[in-house]
């Protein structure tokens, strides 16, 4: 298996089950600006697929600075990621059916020909991630030991960083 595939496995571990993410784009002025979405896929580059509608903000930032981060957080089993990637519109009505669900019909109830459902495909440069090791139960004990000694809790926890 290449370096990029292990890669892609690990990120795939990494985000597991955890569909949804805050999409961070720059907007017209430079600000930075966050709106919650749900992963759709990773593909075997890597890429994080999402549904948005061509009318939005957010398509329209990643059109003038294609630099994004999306970040998920599962705050049962403390585990965080944070992808850093260049993000890509795409307006492929086989790829938008392809990907279609009930959850997405939902959001877009006019179906995957509505002229404005288009997808984002976000190609990570890197990910930064933050897993612990330690039951929900000990790491609540030792926060609690540690807000009663004034020391900084002492968890097991796995941080890296995934170079794609």
């Amino acid at each position: 298996m290449s370096t990029n595939n292990n890669h892609t496995a690990l990120l795939a571990d990494k985000i597991g089950s955890m569909r949804f993410a805050m999409f961070t784009t720059r907007d017209a002025n430079g600000h930075l600006v966050s709106q919650p979405m749900t992963n759709q896929q990773i593909d075997a580059e890597g890429g994080l697929w999402f549904y948005t509608r061509s009318t939005t903000e957010l398509w329209e930032n990643i059109a003038h600075e294609p630099e994004v981060n999306v970040s998920f957080a599962n705050n049962d089993d403390s585990t965080y990621v944070s992808v850093s990637g260049t993000a890509e519109r795409v307006v492929d009505r086989a790829q938008i059916k392809a990907l279609w669900n009930a959850m997405v019909q939902a959001w877009f109830p006019a179906g995957p020909e509505d002229e404005h459902v288009v997808l984002v495909r976000v190609l990570p440069h890197a990910a930064e991630y933050w897993d612990s090791n330690d039951s929900k139960m000990v790491r609540m004990f030792a926060m609690a030991k540690a807000a009663v000694t004034g020391s900084t809790p002492d968890v097991d926890a796995d941080h890296g960083t995934i170079r794609m």
